[in-house]
């Protein structure tokens, strides 16, 4: 990893947290939007204009006697004082206040876009694109799948998303909104305020675009995961599949082929054949009725799909892809006591995956081993369950792990001790407790092998880098912090508010920088400075 001093973090830790305090008021402005309205543009220059009543009555008082008088007026100094500095809002430290809310800080954001949704989305997955790889330019286009949780089993849908015309944010904070397809879209305006971004077509005005296609889904879904495409691989042409599967409320895990809802969303007038899209290509049954979360697909050196699946009674299940179909193995993998709360395949080596548990462990798994059983693990490595796990795609040693008090850790696979042998549990690499609520995702970054992001029940996400360092020498950068606030880890880049509950966080592949979070009535997707 390649390391760079905390100064270089520090110097923008409190733009990249910065948050405004807004009091409430007849003209403020609210994150929450009725779905059934439109809501109501905020007026940037209100304040500057002045009412006919006040020139009215200005205008009596320049002159008693009723005479014109001109008078000599003082000159105009310009003041030195420089401007007041926004309130910074510190999770943890600080609390809103009666009729307080957060306004994010949009100079910290190269693109920040909202979507509310009629139900809420626990779960979600980018879904790869032919647009290309790296992409710089904007506005930006993004798809997604996701399943709802509605009221109702037989209400709940699978829903993929198409956002296009995603542009750059206005840097003076305006935002507008509008309403498609009876989903609210938020959308920052774009600053043209520089001389070369007039000329530039990726500072246009224009509002965000929202397709969708929906198929009907029995349950509300708990976890959807897309087939993995290998990096630079173009999606698959519309006769081939594209497998995203999901695990239902009911103990089932479905799978469907996405392809055709793609190729709907891009090609006007596309019409696909509904018996290959509104059912699943496959359901797995091995779980029973026990429900649970955790899912990954193999996506490393085998010539056949590999799907895990985990429940809640800590049983994890193979199905692996034939030339015919899918084949669901009967024998579970077991070794934890409690739910298994998260899979993820080594992206190295094609036959291990991990798991973590409510027991407070994480194992380490070859599914060529005898028994199904571990063979390799951290008995305690969380002092209470152990929600989410990834796997570095870049340095496969690393892993993370995020749990149920909140704190974060990096763990160097290859002091792992192997079942049978002696010994305590390794220490982590690296250990945050920033969060204060449960971690419910995390994710290292898809190319940058020290930056992660993690999200939290504090409504917190946050960006990290494990390659920032202390410099002793220049600690003064934390010296913006206010006194009574919390010690801000070096590491820590940025802090992403304004959702509540959030669920799930993903780097986008090929959008570098760019994350998109899930929340109890919203998606956000948002690029930073910082990353």
């Amino acid at each position: 990893m390649s390391k760079r001093s905390a100064t270089e973090a520090t110097e923008t830790i409190s733009k990249y947290a910065r948050v405004a305090q807004d009091t409430a008021g007849p003209n403020s402005r609210h994150e929450d939007t009725n779905m059934d309205e439109m809501g109501e543009f905020e007026d940037a220059w209100e304040d500057e204009i002045e009412s006919d009543e006040e020139v009215v009555d200005a205008e009596e008082g320049d002159n008693d006697n009723g005479m014109d008088v001109d008078g000599v007026m003082p000159p105009i100094e310009e003041s030195e004082e420089p401007a007041p500095k926004p309130n910074v809002f510190i999770p943890g430290t600080h609390s809103l206040g009666k009729d307080e809310v957060l306004e994010a800080d949009d100079s910290v954001y190269i693109m920040r876009h909202s979507l509310n949704v009629p139900w809420p989305c626990l779960s979600f997955d980018i879904l790869r694109d032919n647009l290309g790889d790296e992409r710089q330019r904007y506005p930006a286009t993004s798809y997604i799948v996701t399943g709802t949780q509605a009221d109702l089993a037989n209400n709940n849908e699978m829903v993929v998303y198409k956002m296009s015309s995603l542009h750059k944010t206005q840097k003076d904070g305006g935002e507008h909104q509008h309403l498609l397809s009876g989903i609210v879209f938020f959308d920052d305006d774009v600053d043209d305020s520089d001389e070369e971004d007039e000329e530039d077509e990726d500072h246009l005005d224009e509002d965000p675009i929202l397709d969708y296609r929906s198929v009907p889904h029995y349950g509300g879904v708990n976890r959807i995961r897309a087939q993995p495409l290998p990096p630079s691989t173009p999606l698959p042409p519309p006769s081939q599949p594209y497998y995203v599967s999901t695990w239902a409320e009911t103990g089932k895990v479905h799978i469907y082929d996405v392809r055709p809802l793609i190729e709907s969303l891009d090609v006007p007038g596309f019409v696909y054949d509904n018996a290959r899209v509104k059912k699943p290509v496959f359901t797995i049954e091995s779980h029973g009725r026990a429900e649970g979360f955790a899912m990954d697909w193999a996506s490393s050196g085998t010539s056949s799909l590999r799907l895990l699946t985990g429940d809640i009674h800590s049983k994890i299940y193979l199905t692996t892809s034939t030339p015919t179909g899918f084949n669901a193995l009967t024998q579970p993998f077991m070794s934890h006591t409690s739910s298994v709360e998260d899979l993820q395949w080594s992206p190295s080596e094609p036959t291990v995956f991990a798991s973590c548990s409510a027991d407070c462990s994480i194992q380490i798994w070859d599914v060529r081993s005898k028994g199904r059983k571990s063979v390799a693990g951290i008995d305690e490595a969380h002092d209470s369950d152990v929600n989410v796990i990834s796997w570095n795609r870049s340095t496969s040693y690393l892993l993370l792990s995020g749990g149920d008090e909140g704190g974060v850790k990096a763990w160097d696979l290859r002091n792992v001790k192997k079942k049978g042998s002696d010994g305590a549990d390794p220490k982590p690499v690296a250990a945050f407790n920033w969060h204060k609520a449960p971690i419910t995702s995390i994710e290292w970054h898809p190319t940058e092998d020290s930056v992660f992001a993690a999200s939290g029940a504090d409504n917190q996400v946050t960006l990290w880098d494990l390659a920032v360092e202390q410099d002793d020498d220049e600690t003064g950068a934390m010296d913006d912090m206010p006194d009574e606030g919390r010690t801000v880890p070096p590491q820590l880049l940025f802090v992403h508010q304004g959702q509540q509950d959030i669920k799930e966080i993903h780097w986008h592949p090929q959008i570098p920088g760019t994350v998109i979070s899930t929340s109890r009535n919203k998606f956000d997707i948002f690029k930073t400075i910082s990353v």
